[in-house]
Order: structure tokens, then C-alpha cells, then sequence
């Protein structure tokens, strides 16, 4: 017969571990959203070059109008990268968080004050993150509704001038 111990102590590791899974579904999901915010960076950056690009084959007439969307394309940028810091920083606090679980096994007084300082940090710095991408797809869907009414306007006076001919 074993003796009792035995079963508490593993009964008490596996309680570990299905607790430390919950930080790392969190950190799973906080990589997913900062894939999202480095792909939306990229994006950022092509159009950025594409826009620097047309600065230098425009005309004067055209050039505020470039230089315009370079800055809303800094201010989606400066989002963006808000939205990556908060999401690192978050991840970092989730893996405190983790680490904190497992070595919270040795020791009890102490660790449930850090372990709740981490996540707690982990999900503040997540939502500041989610936020800032909210703000940046913002500014982004007021880029493309601006251009869009742009392009229409100019399709309504190019009709326009062909009526009159």
C-alpha cells in the first residue's frame, strides 16, 4: 500500500499545472494579437513607402494632400505600437504569472500577492493593447471612408466635365 502522502502530493502538482494553464491560454491569445498588430504594422509601413513614393513623383497640387496621409498613417503607427508594447508587456506579466504558480508550490504567504499583481498586470496591459488597436482600426477605417469619398468626388467630376463636352 502507498502511503498517503503520495497522492496529495501528485493531486496537489496536477492542481498546479491546470491552474498555469489558464495564464498560458492567455498567453497564447496575446500572441495571436501581437501577430495581428505586427501584420497591421507591416501594412502601415507599405503604405508608407508607396504614399513617400507618390511625394516624390507628384505634383505641388498634390503634395498636402500626401503629406496628410503620411500623418495618419504615423498616428495608426504610434497605435500600433502602443498596442505591441501594452501586448509584450502583458505576456511577460502572464509568464511572471506562471512562473509565480509553479514556484508558489515551495512557498504560499507571499506568492498569491505577486501571482495577482502579474495577471492582473497581464490583463490590463492586454486591454490598454486591445484598445490601442481599436483606436488604430479606427483611425484606418476613417483613412479608407476619407479616400473613398475622394475618389468619388473626383469620379463625379470627371463625369461631370464629360456632360459638358
Amino acid at each position: 500500500m502507498l502511503p498517503t502522502a503520495v497522492p496529495t502530493s501528485l493531486d496537489s502538482t496536477a492542481h498546479i499545472i491546470q491552474i498555469a494553464l489558464t495564464p498560458v491560454f492567455l498567453l497564447s491569445g496575446i500572441a495571436t494579437l501581437l501577430n495581428v498588430f505586427g501584420t497591421r504594422l507591416a501594412r502601415v509601413a507599405d503604405l508608407e513607402e508607396r504614399i513617400s513614393q507618390m511625394i516624390a513623383d507628384a505634383a505641388e497640387a498634390d503634395h498636402p494632400r500626401l503629406a496628410q496621409r503620411l500623418d495618419d498613417l504615423r498616428r495608426r503607427s504610434l497605435a500600433l505600437d502602443t498596442a505591441v508594447i501594452l501586448g509584450a508587456v502583458g505576456g511577460v506579466a502572464t509568464c511572471g504569472a506562471a512562473l509565480t504558480l509553479f514556484v508558489g508550490a515551495m512557498r504560499d504567504a507571499t506568492v498569491a500577492n505577486i501571482l495577482f499583481a502579474l495577471f492582473g498586470l497581464a490583463l490590463l496591459c492586454t486591454l490598454a493593447a486591445l484598445i490601442a488597436f481599436g483606436f488604430e482600426m479606427l483611425l484606418a477605417s476613417r483613412g479608407v471612408r476619407h479616400r473613398v469619398a475622394v475618389r468619388q468626388s473626383q469620379v463625379a467630376a470627371e463625369a461631370a466635365r464629360r456632360e459638358r463636352r
